[in-house]
């Protein structure tokens, strides 16, 4: 019953009213589709940081940390250790043991910091569809909303009499695209801005992580060549 008084209510919109809903039910369900992937894909990401941090530790070598990097592929910062070792060849190493030392470090700084930014944009991916939902669906409701009360001032016009009988369709079609308007901006800015912390508080930790890596790894290249390495965030 309530089924078919959804259904009958539904059909007897007008053309806008209709095309109103549409639009905010697309809007809906893409949002909807967009925060249960960056729930799922940031959880994947705090879950490999975890392991990398707890592991990266252990590495006796760089092809340990290779190892390390390559089975947390959702870690940011093993992404950002594997960018740097795979820059670094045998004439980054010489560099970094002679008078051009600081020229190459400040190319891996700023290798790092693409590193970085790289991984932060991975991490922003469709957000930007969140934002545009939370900041357009209110006023798409408020444009049905506008519609449905003019319904109701013509109807009002038509039967020359202002009965509830007259305003109450066109007002309920007004309250329809409000609340469904409503309905689909706050979802989207709320988990906007509950990612949005996320990925910040993911990219300082890599951006420490990097910094600490990337201090090791000069470190290991001024005192031998030779020697294994030993690199400890």
């Amino acid at each position: 019953m309530f089924q078919s008084s959804i259904t009958g209510f539904i059909g007897s919109l007008g053309l806008i009213s209709k095309t109103v809903l549409l639009v905010l039910f697309f809007f809906s369900v893409a949002s909807w589709t967009i925060i249960l992937y960056k729930w799922w894909i940031l959880r994947a990401i705090d879950r490999d940081e975890r392991r990398f941090f707890n592991t990266y530790p252990r590495a006796q070598d760089v092809e340990e940390v290779r190892h390390y990097g390559r089975r947390f592929r959702y870690s940011p910062s093993a992404a950002v250790a594997l960018g740097v070792l795979e820059r670094a060849g045998p004439e980054s190493d010489q560099a970094l043991g002679d008078e051009t030392a600081g020229e190459t470090r400040h190319y891996f700084d700023r290798v790092v910091n693409h590193l970085v930014q790289d991984q932060i944009s991975k991490q922003e991916a469709y957000l930007p569809f969140l934002a545009t939902t939370g900041n357009t669906t209110p006023f798409i409701g408020l444009f049905g909303t506008v519609m449905g009360i003019i319904d109701a001032f013509q109807e009002i016009g038509k039967q020359g009499t202002a009965s509830i009988a007259a305003v109450a369709p066109g007002v309920a079609e007004a309250l329809v695209a409000t609340a469904a308007g409503l309905f689909t901006a706050i979802p989207a800015v709320m988990a906007y801005n509950y990612f949005l912390s996320r990925i910040r508080r993911a990219a300082f930790r890599t951006e420490g992580f990097s910094i600490e890596f990337l201090n090791a790894f000069e470190a290991k290249h001024a005192e031998s060549r030779t020697r294994p390495v030993e690199m400890r965030p």
